[in-house]
């Protein structure tokens, strides 16, 4: 007599058991990396901002003032100080939320500015994913 072609218990169980341990360990990787990835996005973002910041000074010879914001890298701007030689295509294409969903800190007086980002938690200072992203340390 032959034996019946199938699977028995007992290997059905080990191959579940098998694919729920790969899955909690790809799992517990793949969430531990969110919290890096929105970092690393919005180190990316203040940099790109402050290459149009600086491509707009070199054009018009001061930065745009706070009360002007990033919004004058995208379009000229209407009020504050008139650029001289603005790029009627922009300096950046537009100015990203961070990572969290909040807007990007900025404050000029046309000589100098601050950037930053105040990270997940939206509030001033914090410690780690809560800690404040300031573009000058960027380096």
């Amino acid at each position: 007599m032959r034996r019946a072609a199938g699977f028995t218990l007992i290997e059905i169980l080990v191959v579940v058991f098998i694919i729920g341990l790969l899955a909690t360990i790809v799992s517990v990787n793949v969430i531990g990396q969110t919290d890096n990835a929105r970092l690393t996005k919005a180190k990316a973002d203040l940099k790109q901002i402050e290459q149009g910041l600086h491509l707009y000074k070199l054009d018009n010879a001061s930065y745009p003032t706070t009360e002007q914001g990033l919004a004058a890298l995208v379009q000229r701007p209407t009020s504050g100080p008139q650029p001289r030689k603005y790029d009627p295509e922009g300096y950046v294409q537009k100015i990203p939320q961070d990572p969290w969903g909040n807007s990007y800190i900025y404050l000029s007086d046309g000589q100098g500015f601050a950037l930053r980002c105040l990270g997940a938690d939206g509030e001033p200072g914090g410690e780690g994913k809560n800690a404040d992203i300031d573009s000058k340390d960027l380096g």
